[in-house]
């Protein structure tokens, strides 16, 4: 199938909206039809953009209205469109990542964003990478209805399950499974083709949560980022974090500082996958598996080390 913007059927009542080319705030969204009603999973990083997206779901959303959404997880390209659901519909999300929902308001981002003090290489980045969006007049909708462990929602008939397989890409990661379809919306536990990027950890939950989706044997995988998937992508996602961890784990042993590690490392196979500097953040997070009692490093640090990596290479 085309890796094209928009809506994108797939058969069984399943639709895919893609956002190309997968890079930053760029995220896709899912949404399940049966028996007069739908299950959208994702909404996107703006209003303009979930406005976009739901004006092209209109004609299903017409006979199928929505009986619920589903966040696969907190941040925002996946869930600062939720103010424009219908006021009473009910949202899905792990405890986890409702939490981090509220804790984490467009304004702050904004306010991050247009940091002056972080150097020319940040709002370099900055701009090439967030300046598409508007997060002007986004209110926090979080989600109603959480959950831990699994959950099932009915779609009209049709039984959707939501698995919580994180900590993993962030604290709460869950994705969509539609078992009579075969069929998963892994949320951002699969970037299919572009470099994932890793603000939870550790790496082994990452693993652990690709074998489980590999598992259900899925013969439709739609990405958080990226084109439509393949069980393929995600053995590329466990050899690309693999691949981090081992030589992560090398510079550390060898007293090397988590930035230069980043710096340091031959991306190699890895090199033409957008959005690279993110190996910046994913060594972070390993140092601090390596060694737990490591502060963390604060958000606007890790986004300025992304934008000085970027400027380096």
């Amino acid at each position: 199938m085309p890796y094209t913007r928009g809506l994108h059927e797939l058969g069984d009542g399943l639709h895919a909206y893609l956002q190309p080319d997968g890079g930053w705030g760029r995220s896709n969204a899912g949404l399940v039809l049966a028996d007069g009603a739908s299950l959208l999973i994702d909404t996107l990083f703006d209003l303009k953009l979930t406005t976009a997206m739901l004006e092209a779901m209109r004609h299903l959303l017409e006979p199928n209205p929505l009986s619920a959404a589903f966040n696969t997880h907190g941040n925002g390209d996946h869930c600062y469109g939720n103010q424009l659901l219908p006021a009473a519909l009910p949202i899905y999300a792990t405890e986890v990542a409702a939490a981090e929902i509220r804790a984490v308001p467009p304004a702050r981002a904004q306010a991050l964003f247009k940091e002056t003090d972080l150097g020319p290489e940040f709002a370099v980045w900055v701009r090439e990478a967030f300046g598409p969006f508007d997060w002007q007049g986004i209110e926090v909708r979080p989600p109603t209805e959480t959950f831990t462990g699994e959950t099932v929602v009915a779609v009209g008939d049709r039984e959707v399950r939501l698995l919580e397989l994180g900590p993993a890409h962030t604290a709460g990661d869950a994705i969509a499974y539609v078992p009579d379809a075969a069929a998963v919306f892994t949320g951002d536990l699969l970037f299919a083709g572009c470099t994932p990027i890793m603000w939870a950890g550790p790496v082994s939950g990452w693993l652990s949560a690709a074998e489980r989706i590999l598992a259900l044997e899925p013969r439709v995988v739609v990405p958080g980022h990226g084109p439509l998937a393949t069980p393929a992508h995600l053995r590329d996602l466990q050899d690309y974090l693999r691949f981090v961890h081992g030589e992560s784990r090398d510079r550390f042993d060898a007293g090397m500082a988590a930035e230069a590690a980043a710096d340091d490392i031959d991306l190699g196979a890895y090199a033409d996958w957008g959005d690279s500097e993110r190996i910046a953040v994913n060594v972070e997070i390993c140092y601090r598996e390596f060694d737990p009692s490591l502060p963390s490093a604060p958000v606007p640090e890790l986004f300025t080390r992304m934008a000085r990596w970027k400027a380096r290479h």
